[in-house]
């Protein structure tokens, strides 16, 4: 996969601005006098689908060929990228599978079957979900939007930082959860793109702390029932 860079993110917001809420930023002055400092909250719960999920899905949607629409779009998800794809998919008249465990909650399970998605149920193990997946594909010739792993989907997450950067102007550090790494990875390459100055800084928690020892030790450390 080729890396992103400050263009791309660029593009991208160009590309899903049409579709995707503009989300506010908050403050709160008795969390400034807590922290010591002047704090700006981008209100990504205000998105579609309530997540920044939907910023990414939108922009691999779009991204995709003519040719490649017509056979659909598939992934693996058990809540918001599943809903974030099911609804971009659909809003562009394209077909949604979505492979999810049995384990999700139910209320993931009506919500990504409301926006109109296909779904497969699989057992909650990362190799059952992306076994699923290979046979959507190679059955139904769908593309697989991965939920992080996927350079659109990466360019489409760091619109939020760019967004964010645009509402409140120069920043001294930005932070932003880490899960899978789309957020962190679009976050740092927008927010060093704009200001090599800024500190960008990565939040996860402690027993949940894949991204870290990853980073630390320089091999790939997944997360294992955290």
């Amino acid at each position: 996969m080729k890396l992103p860079g400050l263009s791309d993110i660029q593009s991208a917001y160009e590309r899903i601005s049409p579709f995707i809420h503009r989300t506010p930023v908050l403050t709160s002055r008795q969390l400034n006098e807590i922290s010591g400092c002047e704090l700006f909250f981008k209100c990504e719960n205000f998105q579609k689908v309530g997540a920044f999920k939907f910023r990414g899905a939108t922009n691999a949607v779009l991204s995709l060929p003519a040719e490649k629409r017509k056979a659909g779009v598939v992934t693996h998800s058990s809540g918001n990228h599943a809903a974030a794809l099911a609804l971009a998919a659909s809003m562009n008249g394209i077909r949604p599978m979505i492979v999810m465990p049995v384990s999700a909650p139910s209320v993931k399970k009506e919500a990504v079957a409301g926006y109109g998605a296909e779904i497969t149920f699989c057992e909650p193990t990362l190799r059952a979900r992306e076994e699923a997946c290979r046979i959507i594909m190679e059955k139904e010739g769908a593309t697989l939007v991965h939920p992080y792993d996927n350079f659109d989907v990466i360019c489409g997450q760091g619109t939020a930082a760019l967004e964010l950067i645009q509402q409140v102007g120069n920043l001294e550090a930005i932070v932003a959860p880490i899960g899978g790494g789309g957020l962190m990875s679009g976050t740092a390459v927008c927010a060093k793109g704009l200001n090599p100055q800024i500190k960008v800084i990565g939040a996860e928690p402690l027993n949940a702390n894949d991204a870290w020892k990853s980073f630390k030790t320089g091999i790939l450390t997944p997360s294992v029932n955290p």
